[in-house]
């Protein structure tokens, strides 16, 4: 492998979570865009990872198959997400942990559904289930049937519609806590990332304290390279990593092809970070130096 040129993500989703690909044509569409290192990280689960391994381990790919999940969290109100890395898919703690978001994850999506239908869209719960197809149900599933019965044209502005703070489909969260979700990563053995921090868009006093909080739970490191983000966002996010001393990731968070966020896309790695996969808890080695 040529180490200059090794292409990592770490995050991204399958069918088992609100992605559109299955497991195994995720890994088929990692090694098309030439990624050498994919962390599969669905949302509350870690299911869709064991046919990921078997389909990689069929193929004998030269893909290096990271195992991960991005947990739910409840933060002053806030959704923010968690990316657990290398953890260890068959830990009975964090079976347990993802059952019970699973349960809240479909209180949640029930009580959308409700609401929805009293403003007179009828069958958005069932037609949201029927895209989940039994993975665990999501708004993202919900995004995907309103857009097809035209409710709205694409995928965000149904969040900017119906999902966001004060809309018809919007329902609080129900998830645990960052210290509790960073705490589970670690019985299960992986290293614990702040997802897509620029993506809360809170003002920089809110994302200060978001990282600072996030250190104080024991956090590992925060994701300062993403699939869409100006040089500006990529900087401030890669000075919030010093600061708090945490380590840095990267991922595209690829739900679906033909979208902004591609596998792979924009994620390059300046000089001068300290990656998630130099701590001396990473379980797998990356040889890999900054692409410029």
């Amino acid at each position: 492998m040529n180490e200059e040129s090794t292409l990592i993500d770490l995050h991204c989703h399958t069918t088992a979570s609100d992605g559109q690909l299955t497991p195994s044509e995720i890994i088929d569409r990692a090694l098309t865009r030439n990624v050498d290192v994919l962390a599969i990280t669905d949302h509350d689960t870690v299911q869709g990872l064991f046919e990921a391994h078997e389909y990689n381990n069929k193929k004998d790919t030269p893909l290096t198959l990271i195992n991960g999940v991005e947990i739910s969290c409840r933060w002053e109100s806030h959704d923010i997400h968690v990316v657990g890395l290398n953890v260890d898919i068959e830990n009975p703690q964090l079976d347990e942990y993802l059952k019970t978001q699973r349960v809240l994850r479909e209180e949640r999506a029930a009580e959308i559904g409700r609401r929805l239908e009293k403003a007179g869209v009828i069958g958005a719960y069932e037609g949201a289930k029927s895209f989940a197809n039994g993975a665990a149900l999501s708004r993202g599933h919900y995004a995907s049937w309103l857009v097809k019965n035209d409710y709205a044209k694409c995928r965000n502005s149904v969040f900017k519609k119906y999902m966001t703070r004060g809309k018809t489909g919007y329902v609080p969260n129900n998830w645990k806590s960052i210290p509790e979700a960073v705490a589970i990563i670690h019985q299960a053995g992986g290293q614990a990332v702040l997802a897509h921090p620029s993506g809360y868009k809170f003002s920089s006093k809110w994302l200060k304290k978001l990282v600072r909080e996030f250190k104080e739970a024991n956090g590992d490191a925060i994701e300062v390279v993403l699939g869409q983000q100006s040089i500006n966002e990529r900087s401030n996010l890669i000075a919030l990593s010093h600061q708090n001393e945490l380590y840095a990731s990267l991922g595209s968070d690829f739900h679906f092809p033909g979208g902004w966020l591609e596998l792979g896309k924009n994620l390059f790695r300046p000089k001068g970070v300290n990656w998630v996969w130099e701590s001396q808890n990473w379980k797998k080695e990356i040889k890999a130096e900054p692409l410029q």
